[in-house]
């Protein structure tokens, strides 16, 4: 994907997914926390191997009031599945305790291992620390927001999460500053700052900017929206004015002045000409006020923009829960040129996570018996189960 950015000389953003579990993943290796992971692995698999202790387990979860769910094994290639594992521990913690300490259990499995009490209150500190991790991830795999404006006020609010506090044990204390040192390396450079700083301004639930920005670097970024805005205002309107070139510069037929379409009544019955109608009100005031539009000079893009974005700060935020594309369909009429400017910006996913599933709902449909599947029946059946909505 870096390679295709830079071939094509696209501006590439990092998916911020693919950046978290690599942050996530380098706190999994703190040894404290790398020891416990070992050994709730090693329970959880020992359930998923042994049918006796399986169906001991639905009892013990049926006696204790507790939900029916299973025990989860992780995956290296997803941090979250370990952060689960150590979360559906936690909660099935009693049944599990009394399945291992059954007497049918302890008589097929000899050697079972166990968790004290200070491995279940370093699990407790591990979910306690990761939270906000796989918060920030669940929000970002949405598909139905955009998500690239949300990159740089997540990002800073990881950071500042992962800030030591009073309190935190020394377990936390690690796993917090493996993820923040590891978050510090990323979007660093001012290309990938501006691009995310310009689209949160672009969401007007975050155009305050009220994250690691001082009052002159949230000045800059404005003026740069303000620059890019009137810059597409000038090369859409010399667009439109290079077509309507094209469009007079076409060779009339022969004998025609015009490109009006020929008049289907024959030439020796025409039509008489129509007279234009003068208006009463031009003629009474005509003199007056027709002088006085002349001296009205046109604004140049860049007032029109700064115009703009004068009333955009000033308009109150908009509430976390509610749309930005909605808001900006709505406000589109007073601003037609930040409007066209935003929707650049907030078209683009903050994450690879729909492209993805994107072949994953493809291995759903074309499996071992319908292999023979024409392709343009896959495209549609895709294309049908990522977009159709039935209530």
């Amino acid at each position: 994907m870096i390679v295709a950015a830079q071939v094509g000389k696209f501006p590439h953003i990092k998916c911020f997914a693919h950046t978290l579990n690599l942050a996530s993943q380098r706190a999994l290796k703190v040894a404290t926390l790398s020891r416990l992971l070992g050994r709730v692995r090693r329970i959880s698999t020992f359930f998923h191997r042994s049918t006796t202790a399986n169906h001991c387990l639905k009892e013990k979860q049926k006696c204790l009031g507790l939900k029916n769910h299973k025990l989860i094994t992780d995956v290296t290639t997803r941090w979250n599945s370990s952060y689960d594992m150590v979360e559906r521990f936690l909660e099935q913690q009693p049944a599990i305790y009394a399945t291992l300490l059954s007497p049918e259990v302890r008589k097929s499995e000899s050697d079972l291992c166990t968790l004290n009490v200070t491995d279940v209150s370093n699990a407790e500190d591990a979910v306690s620390a990761l939270k906000p991790m796989k918060d920030v991830i669940t929000l970002m795999s949405e598909e139905c927001n955009p998500t690239v404006s949300l990159i740089a006020p997540l990002n800073a609010q990881l950071l500042q999460n992962m800030t030591d506090t009073m309190g935190d044990t020394p377990m936390i204390h690690e796993i917090k500053n493996a993820i923040k040192t590891d978050l510090l390396k990323r979007y660093s450079s001012e290309a990938e700052k501006k691009i995310l700083y310009t689209a949160s301004a672009r969401d007007p639930r975050f155009k305050g900017l009220p994250f690691i920005l001082t009052e002159e670097e949230r000045l800059e970024i404005y003026r740069g929206v303000t620059e890019e805005a009137a810059s597409l205002e000038i090369e859409c309107t010399s667009t439109v004015t290079s077509r309507r070139t094209n469009v007079d510069e076409v060779p009339l037929p022969e004998g025609k002045e015009t490109l009006e379409e020929e008049s289907p009544i024959e030439e020796d019955n025409p039509s008489p000409p129509k007279r234009k109608s003068t208006s009463l009100l031009m003629t009474l005031l005509g003199q007056s006020f027709t002088d006085t539009e002349g001296t009205i000079e046109p604004k140049t893009p860049y007032a029109k923009t700064e115009e703009e974005i004068e009333k955009y700060c000033k308009a109150p935020s908009l509430p976390l829960t509610e749309d930005p594309l909605n808001w900006w369909h709505v406000h589109e009429v007073i601003f037609p040129l930040l409007s066209h400017l935003s929707k650049r910006y907030l078209c683009i996913p903050g994450t690879s996570v729909s492209a993805e599933r994107v072949f994953s709902t493809a291995r759903d449909v074309v499996t071992a018996k319908r292999s023979t599947l024409k392709p343009e029946l896959v495209d549609q059946l895709v294309f049908l189960q990522k977009n159709l909505h039935i209530p």
